[in-house]
């Protein structure tokens, strides 16, 4: 099995990443670009968008996402059958974090932005800075969102360069305590707009 399928011999029009293990491989489904964007959403069926029983395994990538305004954090929420992305979770969240000028470390159980069985949207990380060069990377993984019988898991890691010049790692974690179906998922800002970056969805087979 070839590793990596090309388009235009160029890898950043690859479509399909091959496994050696056997494993399976990850198809690129759709890229969604900000410009001073309130939310980008997700739907199954709607803009190209696969979020079935296609994949028993989606991969959303986060590239540079920019906030318009300082200290800002990116919340994923996710919908049910609905038209609201307001699913029941329960999830857990620490980050670490180091400043340029090496005199701050810390490691930290972040129960501020832990959710109990709650329908609001889930902080994946915090105090994204504004500055030109500032922003937040990173990626999380959907766990086969069209079983109608399981919970539906999901698994965030990002970093960001926060508004006091610090790199701060979080990981994000937790379920949508649901038996429907996972149809759609929305990112925002806690407040504000993503200025700029974008987010790409993969299935993985």
């Amino acid at each position: 099995m070839a590793l990596v399928k090309l388009n235009n011999r160029g890898v950043r029009s690859a479509t399909t990443f091959g496994s050696i293990t056997g494993l399976g491989s990850m198809v690129f489904i759709k890229k969604q670009t900000a410009s001073s964007s309130s939310t980008i959403s997700f739907v199954d069926g709607t803009s190209d968008v696969v979020l079935d029983d296609t994949y028993k395994e989606y991969l959303f990538t986060f590239n540079n996402l920019h906030p318009g305004t300082d200290d800002r954090g990116l919340m994923v929420g996710f919908r049910d059958g609905g038209s609201a992305y307001d699913a029941t979770k329960t999830t857990t969240k620490f980050y670490t974090q180091h400043d340029e000028g090496d005199s701050a470390t810390s490691l930290t159980y972040d129960s501020d932005y832990d959710l109990a069985q709650s329908t609001a949207f889930q902080q994946l990380d915090g105090d994204i800075g504004s500055d030109n060069d500032q922003s937040l990377s990173g990626y999380m993984h959907l766990f086969n969102p069209s079983d109608t019988t399981f919970v539906k898991h999901f698994i965030a890691v990002t970093n960001i360069s926060r508004s006091n010049d610090v790199s701060t790692y979080t990981s994000t974690a937790g379920y949508c305590n649901v038996t429907a179906a996972i149809d759609g998922v929305q990112f925002k800002m806690r407040t504000g707009n993503i200025d700029a970056g974008d987010i790409c969805l993969y299935g993985i087979n």
